[in-house]
């Protein structure tokens, strides 16, 4: 077993531990340490599909996940983005069953698995997992329909800067694989807008597009480029850690 971070929970020595775990005391982290199973992601994995049960849930370490939500038979758009700040399967702590999108991995790396039947057992006791799983939610909500409002009615340019942040924040690098059919897909946007917008980045040396990988070369100024929806999605999610 790994050792303890000084909150109780989990913590391997690096950044890629699920804060969300690291949170528990290290008494609760014991008594689930039985329920959760380390499992590696590789890029492109479907966790599961719209309709379909959640078996397990996902507390990603240094992988990210992304929710899909399938527009029409050849369109479909990210709605949500979790990292190590939260959980995939959250609507089972809620009392669904069933995926209302597509769970994607964008980002391969490890995680801690947990069976949903288990998941429902903690939804049943106060726990600080249960409480933690109540905070969460809301600040999921919030990415979402900042995201929503995001996609609706900001420049893709700005899209492109915030999703960019959100998925080196949930990483921990500021280099990463992307290609332009799967960012259109993640933006809802033609591959030529995709390309306009990375270009119009590129231009102004704060990202370098190059053979398929991202890499982030002026943070800050990124950060001005993006809407300010990059900035309500972190400060939400930070405050629910804190």
């Amino acid at each position: 077993m790994s050792s303890l971070s000084r909150n109780g929970g989990r913590d391997n020595g690096s950044t890629s531990v699920n804060r969300m775990l690291a949170m528990l005391s290290k008494t609760e982290y014991k008594r689930l340490l039985p329920s959760l199973k380390t499992v590696n992601l590789a890029l492109g994995e479907v966790l599961y599909e719209p309709g379909e049960a959640i078996k397990h849930v996902y507390f990603p370490n240094n992988s990210i996940i992304s929710l899909i939500s399938d527009l029409s038979e050849r369109s479909s758009l990210e709605v949500g983005m979790v990292g190590n700040e939260g959980m995939v399967g959250l609507s089972v702590f809620l009392g669904v069953k069933l995926s209302s999108t597509r769970a994607l991995v964008q980002g391969g790396g490890s995680a801690m698995r947990m069976t949903a039947a288990r998941v429902r057992e903690e939804a049943t006791h106060l726990s600080s997992l249960h409480s933690l799983m109540h905070r969460y939610s809301n600040s999921l909500l919030t990415q979402i329909s900042q995201s929503s409002a995001c996609n609706r009615f900001h420049l893709v340019d700005a899209r492109l800067a915030r999703w960019l942040l959100m998925t080196s924040d949930r990483l921990g690098v500021t280099k990463f694989p992307l290609t332009q059919s799967f960012l259109s897909d993640m933006l809802g946007v033609r591959r030529e807008g995709v390309s306009k917008a990375a270009g119009a980045l590129q231009a102004r040396n704060l990202i370098r597009y190059s053979r398929g990988m991202i890499t982030i070369l002026n943070r800050r100024r990124l950060e001005a480029d993006s809407c300010e929806c990059y900035a309500i999605i972190k400060a939400e999610a930070d405050a629910y850690l804190n």
